[in-house]
């Protein structure tokens, strides 16, 4: 049995309700990780660098600025939590943190630990880095590491 099976991506929808779908290109490139409230966390499926994508459960959401206050504040929270994570678990040079939402419009805020020695740097990730998929053991391993850490 593969990660992808027992981490199925439908997890992302159990608590949104029937309308809210999670855009293909997300389901093909991530692992999901975990439900934290507002947003579910996926792992880019890229060992080059650590790479996580907050998606709020949210119908039609394709800014920051659609959502209430109220729920950009959970949001904001999520993105601290997982910058949080990735800061203590992998000690990055720096972080980048950004909604772009060029290629996929659905609401997503990728939260990316960068290094001076990444394949990309200094340059943005998207684009630069070559399909580097986690082992299977690697991705067990950090899904594992990441969920203890987060508590799920």
């Amino acid at each position: 049995m593969t990660i992808r099976e027992t981490a199925d991506m439908n997890q992302v929808t159990q608590e949104a309700g029937a309308h809210f779908k999670l855009d293909e290109r997300l389901k093909a490139d991530c692992e999901f990780v975990g439900n934290m409230g507002v947003c579910s966390l996926l792992l880019m499926n890229n060992a080059s660098v650590p790479w996580f994508i907050l998606v709020p459960v949210v119908e039609g959401a394709t800014e920051l600025t659609d959502l209430p206050m109220a729920q950009q504040q959970h949001v904001l929270q999520d993105i601290n939590q997982v910058a949080a994570m990735v800061t203590q678990r992998y000690s990055p040079d720096k972080l980048n943190i950004g909604a772009l939402g060029n290629v996929v419009s659905q609401l997503h805020i990728h939260v990316i630990g960068r290094f001076t020695h990444d394949p990309a740097w200094p340059n943005p990730v998207w684009g630069q880095l070559a399909a580097n998929a986690y082992s299977e053991a690697q991705l067990v391993q950090q899904l594992t590491d990441i969920r203890a850490y987060l508590k799920f």
